[in-house]
């Protein structure tokens, strides 16, 4: 049987594609048939005489495509990982929580008040999964980076110059006309998540301030999801 290379065989889309690599131009000339030329290369009269069957192409393609999306799936390390994180509470928290909102087990949203570089006090609510998506996230957790609210997050507040912005994500919906106060609708759910520190945050869902004096104050509000069926 022909020994046909894995690099060839993915140049190859389908087996018409294979039959015609065997195909010359002295062949055309004297067949004048395309379809007549690829059946007697799949018959072994032409190329090289031992021609790999459709069954054979077909279950070789679906080994190399199987080995493909087996590389794909391999994991990629956190970014958190091999990171010391011991003087970080903050940081520390967020990665014990990476790999669950990696995978969508667990959805976080992260409160933080801060002083952003012009000195003005500046809050805001991150939806996690999405920054970690959006961005690459060792730089924060080898401390060369400040993780602060931006007014494309889930919601911003500029003390100072009093702007305010709300933004829905791929994971929540925003609700901020709402008696109660800002709340937070959990997309894959349903439930609201109520960022209230007088109240109970909601069905699944925690509330964890951190102590910290890296930034004025952090708050973390964790919801594992549950999909409806």
């Amino acid at each position: 049987m022909e020994d046909v290379s894995g690099d060839a065989m993915e140049t190859y889309t389908t087996y018409e594609d294979y039959l015609d690599s065997q195909i010359t131009d002295t062949d055309m000339f004297y067949l004048e048939s395309e379809d007549l030329a690829r059946q007697l290369v799949e018959l072994g009269y032409r190329g090289s005489g031992d021609t790999l069957k459709r069954e054979e192409f077909e279950a070789r393609k679906k080994a190399i495509r199987e080995r493909s999306t087996q590389k794909t799936n391999v994991p990629k390390q956190l970014s958190s990982a091999g990171k010391d994180l011991t003087d970080s509470p903050v940081l520390l928290a967020l990665a014990n929580r990476e790999e669950l909102v990696r995978n969508g087990k667990l959805t976080t949203i992260i409160f933080i008040r801060d002083k952003n570089p012009k000195g003005q006090e500046v809050s805001g609510y991150i939806d996690y999964a999405l920054r970690l998506k959006t961005e690459n996230f060792e730089p924060y957790f080898e401390g060369r980076k400040q993780l602060m609210p931006k007014p494309s997050d889930l919601s911003y507040y500029n003390w100072e110059t009093q702007t305010s912005t709300s933004n829905s994500t791929p994971n929540f919906q925003v609700i901020a006309d709402n008696e109660t106060g800002l709340l937070f609708k959990n997309k894959r759910d349903r439930k609201v998540i109520n960022v209230d520190p007088n109240a109970n945050p909601g069905d699944n869902s925690t509330r964890t301030e951190i102590k910290t004096s890296e930034f004025l104050q952090v708050v973390i509000y964790d919801h594992m999801t549950r999909r409806k069926s």
